[in-house]
């Protein structure tokens, strides 16, 4: 079945926190209407250059109260810098204000700085994780000593993991969860220094097979794909949004493959660091080629690390709802809830 689409934002206007939050939640409110299937926050701590929001479960209440249908996800609570009973509250408070429309994305996230100073060990990262996973899930299914108020049915069924290997999709597969993709991904072991990294689905490929493979017999795939996608209506806009973003695409780069080789042109430093900016058509093509993309459940897309104006962001929304996914043959439009569960 062909994906459907969502809008995941890091809050990362070049504005206030007070102007990032009012206009995120337009942007909700312009997704429900032109149709997306979901929208979706991202939770940073301590840096408000690298995301804009510490406090998912708040803005998310606040979207509630201005939407109907749309599903509210987060993408992620990075759960090791949490207490889980608390987010579980959090999350049961936000799905029963919502309706029943959350969506849990979770991951290790963060950084050794941020983890210490949440009280946690960066070297336990995981093993901290897995813990406080545990204990959630308890709290969401109901089978902890405790019992969660208010319940939250069906949450638990909700939720997702976010990863970068094979190995823990099967993890993930194998619990049931839904299997969260990033925009981009680190380049497999033994690449020979100086040669070109292959496409993000490529290296994704093995973690939906591995993911699809664990599935306990009978659970539908849940795949969530995001992706960075800017659509523009002429191309001359496009190039000049990406030659402004230029010297954060590098850094991005640097940080993930350890550098990039000196004088990439532009076009190539859009292909490396898997961004999409350009008209209907172009971006179009771009996406045809990405094979997990077509093959998930849903497709969420953002603008980092391009953040373009909000007027730009919201213009982006409404052309690839009404001319990209249509084109693709993606989804747009909100599904009866039984849709989510065909495999």
């Amino acid at each position: 079945m062909a994906p459907t689409i969502g809008f995941f934002t890091r809050l990362l206007d070049d504005a206030s926190a007070a102007e990032r939050y009012r206009a995120a939640l337009e942007h909700v409110e312009l997704a429900e209407r032109l149709g997306y299937r979901s929208a979706w926050v991202a939770q940073h701590h301590l840096d408000g250059r690298e995301g804009g929001l510490p406090s998912p479960f708040v803005l998310l209440a606040a979207a509630a109260a201005r939407t109907e249908r749309i599903r509210l996800g987060t993408a992620i609570v990075t759960l090791a810098h949490e207490q889980a009973a608390r987010v579980a509250e959090d999350a049961a408070v936000l799905d029963t204000i919502a309706g029943g429309r959350v969506e849990l994305g979770l991951g290790t996230g963060g950084s050794p700085r941020t983890l210490s100073a949440f009280g946690e060990d960066p070297a336990q990262r995981r093993a901290i994780y897995d813990a406080k996973l545990h204990r959630l899930r308890t709290l969401l299914d109901g089978t902890a000593d405790e019992a969660l108020y208010p319940a939250a049915p069906g949450l638990a069924d909700r939720l997702w993991q976010a990863t970068f290997s094979a190995e823990g999709a099967g993890l993930i597969g194998a619990q049931g969860d839904g299997l969260m993709l990033s925009r981009v991904q680190p380049p497999p072991p033994g690449l020979a220094e100086g040669a070109t990294p292959p496409r993000v689905w490529e290296v994704q490929r093995p973690a939906v097979e591995a993911y699809r493979a664990a599935l306990p017999q009978g659970t539908a795939p849940r795949i969530l794909a995001s992706r960075t996608v800017v659509v523009v209506d002429d191309a001359e806009t496009g190039r000049e949004l990406a030659s402004h973003a230029a010297r954060a695409l590098d850094a991005q780069l640097a940080a993930l493959h350890g550098g990039v080789p000196e004088g990439l042109p532009l076009e190539a430093l859009l292909e490396r660091s898997e961004t999409i900016v350009g008209t209907p058509g172009q971006v179009v093509a771009a996406l045809r080629r990405d094979a997990v993309a077509n093959a998930a459940s849903e497709v969420s897309i953002q603008v980092h690390s391009i953040d373009p104006p909000a007027h730009l962001v919201a213009r982006s929304l409404e052309l690839f709802a009404r001319e990209v996914a249509p084109a693709l043959g993606w989804r747009v439009g909100h599904h009866e809830e039984e849709e989510r569960h065909v495999a």
